[in-house]
Parts: C-alpha cells; structure tokens; sequence
C-alpha cells in the first residue's frame, strides 16, 4: 500500500524550517505587497486595452471588445493551469517568478511596438499579419503569466501560516484583498497619468519581481507532490473498475488505512471507496479526490455573479456615457471614475470587517455565508440597475432630461461589494478546505470562476438578442441605449442570479 502523502514543508534551500524564521505576517507581508502591484498593472493594462487595440492598432470598436472579453476571459481561465504547475512540479515561489517573467516578457513585447512605428498600421490600414502576431504575442504572454501569478501568489502566502492558525489565515486573506483593492485604486488614478503605460509597467513588475524574491530566505515552501489530478484519475479509474467489489472488502481496506479519519466528507460519495480495493491507491487519495470534489458545485455556484460584475465594464458605462456627468460647466466625470467610489468604500470595508469579525469563530460554515451574502447582493444589485435604468430611459425618452450620474453608484456600489465579498470568501474558503496538494488549483477557481462568468456575460447577450429577435426587438441591438431594453436585461439577470442563489444555499447546505 502507497504511503499517505504528507505536506512537507522546508526552506528555500531543502532544509527544515524554523517557526522564528520562516513564514508567519512578515513572509506573508510580501506577497500582499507583491498583488498589490500586479493589480495596479493588470487593472492599468485592462483599462487602456480598448484604447490601444482602436486607435494604434486600427481595430473596429466590436473587434476591440471581443478582443478583451477574450484577453480577460483567457488569462482567469489559464490559472487552472498555473495552479496545476504549481501544485504539482515547482513550488509555489518558482512558480510565480517564472510567470512573471512572461508577464514581463509580453509587457516588452508591447513596448517595443509601441515605439516601433514599422510594427503598427500606417493611416487607417488593419494591421498586418505580423502586427497582429505581435500584438497577440504580447497580450497572450501576459495572459499566460497572470495565469500562473495569481493561483501562486496567493497559495503561496497562505502556506506562510501552519493551517491550525485558521484565524491568521483569514486575516491574511483579508489584507491580501485590501492591498489587491488599494492596487487597484493605484491603477484608475496614479497609472492614469503615466502615457506610456506598457514601459512602465515592465519597470513596476520588475521591482515587485525583485521584492517576491528578496523573501525567499524567509519563506515556507511547500514542496509538490505530483500532479493531484493525475491521482484523482486513478481513484476514478479505480472505483470504476472495483463497482462490483465486496462493500465487506472496501470495509476492511478502511480499517487498515483510514482509521482515524476525520474528514468531513468521508460519508460522501461512497461509491469512491471502492478505489481501495486497489492496493496502489490510498485512502489519502480517496479523500483528495472526495474533498475537491465537494469544492466544485460552490465553484459553479458562483459563476452567474461574476456574469453581473462584468456588466460594469460593459451596460454600466454605455448608461454613464448618456447621462448627465458635469459637476460644473468646465468639468465632467469620466464613468470609469465611479469606481474610485467603490473602490474607496471597499477599501474602509476590509478593515471594518477584520474588526467586527474577530469575535466570529471562522469556520467553513462562516466562509459559505459570507459567499452567500456576496451573492444575494449581486442578485439585489440587478434588481437596483434595472430601476434605475428604467428611470434613466423614461426621462431621456418622455423628458429628454438626463438624470444625474450618481444614480449608477448605487448598482457600483452593490456589485463591488459583492464581487469582493465572495470572491474574498471563496479563496479563503477554498485553501483552507482543499487538500494541501492541490491549493494552488483550488485557488485557482475563485479566478476562473470570474473568467466564466465574463464569457457568460457574453452568451448571455447574445442569446437574449437571438430569442428577443425572433420576438420583434432585440433587447440589447443597435448603438441607441434609449432604444433597447436594457431594464429588461437587468431584470433577466435578477432572476437568473435569484435561482442561482438557490442553487448555492442547497449545495451550501450539503456541503
């Protein structure tokens, strides 16, 4: 019989570690310093996307938002990759310097057509075969490195505390949100006034590149033990091929290996058990496979609340552009300032809840709610940025009068709240009830999580203007706002988001 797999923990040289040395706040300090960072880039990045792919790049304004929807959708989706790398062949530092070093690579790919004129379209020309492959060099290389960054970064400073300090685990999450928000705010106002964005960002990762491994004598690493998901395979494969043993032989197979075994979903999926009466498999690997299985139907209950928080990139900013922004004759409020309102309030949130929260024993069941909290104000949300919509249309339509806009701080406010509010909460949850060998990949779904639901936003879309064609009026067709039916949209998504929190609180229950 295979050996249970242990978590093993050393320094960055192969040794043991030593508690007064090696991990705790100030090795996981680094990493809150390091997101904070790689936010205020990728948010930089993200923002002067459409910019760049219009106006340098001659791309028609469609063509430049499936081109981000695309770039974004893809680098959340690519960290299932990098926490498979992580999790399974490097550690979980190695794994974030060597794709950052893509990140890095593809930022100098962009630099250097952006001051190559022979590497951009002349006049109104579309790029080029070779333009275009550079562009999509560039932008895809800091895909694949933000894929492999933010599952590492995060699962790293995590395994800076032993895992029975729950409660510095949950203070590290959230100061690890706080400095992913305060980057973030870096980005919509101090990387705003930087003109060549691409150039400064490659000198910005280089100097957080260089802080990560400054740390490295301090840390605690986890060394990997083979790919997780080739052993779930096998367990799989295992009890497919044993579903006619003896339950009387899988008994006994417990008895020897699994006797004192505390895990919460051992009475789950029984059927799994039957891997045992292979000798090759472990019970160990029985209750991986068990345990990340158990994390999956909460990871697919979140994807319709990321599907909303994407419509602040989209819906929300066409209803900023045709209201009223002026605060005075000479000076109107750019849309994408709205979030520096939110961003602010989340920022005052984090601290507020560390202090209320640290009489509440946090276990998992602490960890579900607040997910849930973070999907009933998403579904709220909807509700709110339908009303709101509906009055904004009827006084543009009836009135020809433009409602002020502040009105759309309301639904900001709702869908960033939400948005960290679970996402926080399932990263935490997340890595303290995943296996140990598999939290960078578990991690790596609170991220894939947002990839989906940005491409559902985009399904969503067009299959509503599909049926609502068919019907007579396309709810979300042509360049008019006043013309759609937008109010409508909102209205679908409340409900859909309304069932979706149904879904969850019935798996939540299960769980």
């Amino acid at each position: 019989m295979e050996n249970e797999m242990e978590e093993k923990i050393e320094d960055w040289r192969g040794r043991e570690t030593i508690p007064d040395k090696h991990g705790g706040i100030r090795a996981a300090s680094i990493a809150c310093v390091v997101e904070m960072v790689e936010t205020m880039v990728s948010i930089a990045i993200g923002n002067n996307m459409v910019l760049y792919f219009m106006k340098p790049m001659n791309y028609s304004s469609a063509e430049a938002a499936n081109m981000v929807t695309n770039f974004i959708g893809t680098s959340y989706l690519l960290t299932l990759f990098g926490g498979f790398v992580a999790d399974s062949f490097l550690t979980r530092s190695t794994t974030y310097m060597i794709f950052c070093s893509f990140e890095i690579l593809g930022l100098s790919v962009l630099t250097l057509q952006g001051h190559n004129p022979s590497l951009q379209p002349h006049g109104n020309e579309p790029p080029s075969t070779l333009q275009s492959t550079v562009l999509y060099i560039g932008f895809y290389a800091i895909a694949v490195g933000t894929g492999g960054t933010k599952p590492s970064l995060l699962a790293h400073g995590g395994d800076q505390f032993e895992t029975r300090h729950q409660s510095l685990i949950s203070k590290f999450f959230n100061w690890y949100f706080f400095c992913l928000c305060f980057g973030w705010l870096m980005a919509v106002t101090v990387m705003e006034w930087i003109k060549d964005i691409f150039s400064a960002s490659v000198v910005f990762l280089a100097i957080a590149q260089c802080i990560f491994a400054a740390g490295l004598p301090c840390y605690r690493l986890k060394r990997p033990s083979g790919s997780p998901l080739t052993r779930i395979a096998n367990v799989f494969v295992s009890a497919a091929r044993n579903r006619n043993g003896s339950l009387l032989d899988v008994e006994m197979m417990q008895s020897l290996t699994s006797t004192d075994n505390n895990n919460i979903h051992h009475n789950k999926l029984k059927c799994l058990d039957k891997a045992l009466l292979n000798k090759n498999i472990s019970a160990t690997q029985v209750e991986e496979t068990r345990t990340f299985l158990g994390l999956l139907p909460i990871f697919a209950s979140t994807i319709v609340m990321n599907s909303c928080v994407a419509q602040l990139l989209t819906f929300t900013v066409q209803q900023g552009m045709t209201m009223n922004r002026k605060i005075s004759p000479s000076f109107e409020i750019p849309v994408p300032s709205l979030s520096i309102i939110s961003i602010i309030f989340m920022l005052s949130f984090i601290p507020l809840y560390e202090l209320f929260s640290k009489r509440i024993n946090k276990t998992s069941s602490f960890s579900l709610k607040r997910i849930g909290l973070g999907l009933a104000l998403s579904s709220l949300s909807m509700g709110v940025s339908a009303i709101v919509e509906a009055k904004r249309k009827h006084e543009a339509v009836h009135n020809d009068f433009k409602i002020s806009v502040f009105w759309l701080l309301f639904q900001y406010l709702m869908l960033t709240s939400s948005d960290i509010v679970t996402l926080g909460g399932m990263q935490e949850f997340f890595f303290i009830e995943a296996p140990a060998s598999m939290r960078s990949i578990s991690v790596a779904l609170g991220w894939c999580s947002v990839g989906l639901g940005f491409f559902l936003s985009s399904l969503l879309v067009e299959v509503t203007n599909v049926i609502t064609g068919k019907l007579g009026h396309q709810w979300l067709g042509g360049e008019d706002l006043n013309k759609s039916s937008l109010d409508l949209f909102y209205v679908l998504l409340f409900f859909l988001n309304t069932l979706n929190l149904f879904n969850y609180i019935f798996w939540a229950k299960r769980y």
